[in-house]
C-alpha cells in the first residue's frame, strides 16, 4: 500500500503510516522514500521525482510561466478558482505538473512529473499544453522523452476542455515516434482516468512503481457496474505486468538507473 507522508511538528522526522516507525527526513530521502523497516512507498510529489532521476544540478524548467484560468466560472462544493488558489498555497507551484530538461546519468532528456498533491495531478489546460510544448522541445532537440505520472483522472472543473487534452498528448507523442525518440512513461500510485486513457499508456517502454492502483475506473466502480467480484490485485502494476499492459515494475530506488539503461539502448549509444 501507499501512504502520505506524516510529519512531525518540527519536519524533521516522518512516520510511516504502515508501520509507525519513525524516521529522519534525511535517512528517508536517502533511501528515496521508502520506509527502511516495512518497505512502504512514501507518497511523494513531482519535484521529488525529478531530484531522484535528474543529475544533480542538471535540471532546468521550462514554461513555469504558464498558469490555470476559470474558463467556465466552474462551481461545485466551492468555486474551482479558489480551489486553484488553494492548490497553488499548499504546494508552491502553479499547477500539476512541471517539466523540463536535464541529464539522466549523462544522457539529456526532457523530463515532466505530475503531483498528485495539486488537485490530485489532474490534467487540465495548462498540464496538456506543457506536456505537448515539452514533447515538442525534444522533438526539436532530438531528446529522448520521459514523464512520471500520478493522477486521478482528467480535471472536471475544466470540462471538456480538460478532456481535449487527451487527444491533443496522444497527437504530439505521435509526432515523437514518427521522428524516432524514445518516450518512457514512468506510471506511480495512482495513475487512473483521462491520464491513463492517454500519454500515460502511450510509452515506447511502460514502467512502474511496485503495487501501483493503474487502470481507467477504479475497482469499486468496476465491480459495482460488472456486478463481480474483481480478481485480487486487480489494478495493481504486478497484475498488469503479468497480462502484458506494462512492461517492467521498476524499484523507485532503480529508477534512475533503469530509465538511463533504456534510453542508452534505444537512441543507440
Amino acid at each position: 500500500m501507499f501512504f502520505f507522508i506524516k510529519k512531525s511538528e518540527d519536519g524533521l522526522w516522518l512516520k510511516c503510516a504502515a508501520c509507525n516507525e519513525i524516521t529522519h527526513k534525511k535517512q528517508l530521502v536517502a533511501n528515496s522514500y521508502v520506509c527502511a523497516k516495512c518497505g512502504n512507498y512514501f507518497r511523494i510529489g513531482g519535484k521529488e521525482y525529478l531530484n531522484l532521476l535528474c543529475d544533480d544540478g542538471s535540471f532546468i524548467e521550462y514554461f513555469s510561466d504558464i498558469k490555470p484560468t476559470d474558463p467556465l466560472n466552474f462551481y461545485d462544493v466551492k468555486k474551482y478558482s479558489k480551489k486553484l488558489k488553494e492548490a497553488q498555497k499548499k504546494t508552491g507551484a502553479s499547477d500539476a505538473f512541471i517539466c523540463g530538461l536535464c541529464t539522466i546519468d549523462g544522457v539529456n532528456a526532457c523530463i515532466g512529473a505530475l503531483n498528485f498533491a495539486f488537485m490530485g495531478g489532474s490534467m487540465g489546460s495548462v498540464v496538456g499544453e506543457k506536456i505537448t510544448m515539452l514533447v515538442e522541445k525534444a522533438i526539436k532537440e532530438k531528446l529522448p522523452v520521459v514523464i512520471v505520472s500520478a493522477s486521478g483522472g482528467a480535471r472536471m472543473q475544466e470540462g471538456i476542455l480538460s478532456l481535449m487534452q487527451m487527444a491533443k498528448t496522444a497527437g504530439v507523442l505521435a509526432k515523437l515516434a514518427r521522428e524516432k525518440l524514445p518516450f518512457i512513461s514512468v506510471l506511480t500510485n495512482p495513475t487512473t482516468g483521462g491520464v491513463s486513457a492517454s500519454f500515460a499508456f502511450l510509452g515506447d517502454i511502460i514502467m512502474s512503481e511496485p503495487r501501483a492502483l493503474i487502470g481507467f475506473a477504479g475497482p469499486r466502480v468496476i465491480e459495482q457496474t460488472i456486478r463481480q467480484k474483481l480478481p485480487d490485485g486487480f489494478q495493481k502494476a504486478e497484475f498488469l505486468l503479468e497480462k502484458g499492459q506494462i512492461d517492467m515494475i521498476v524499484e523507485r530506488a532503480e529508477l534512475k538507473s533503469k530509465v538511463a539503461e533504456v534510453f542508452n539502448i534505444l537512441i543507440g549509444r
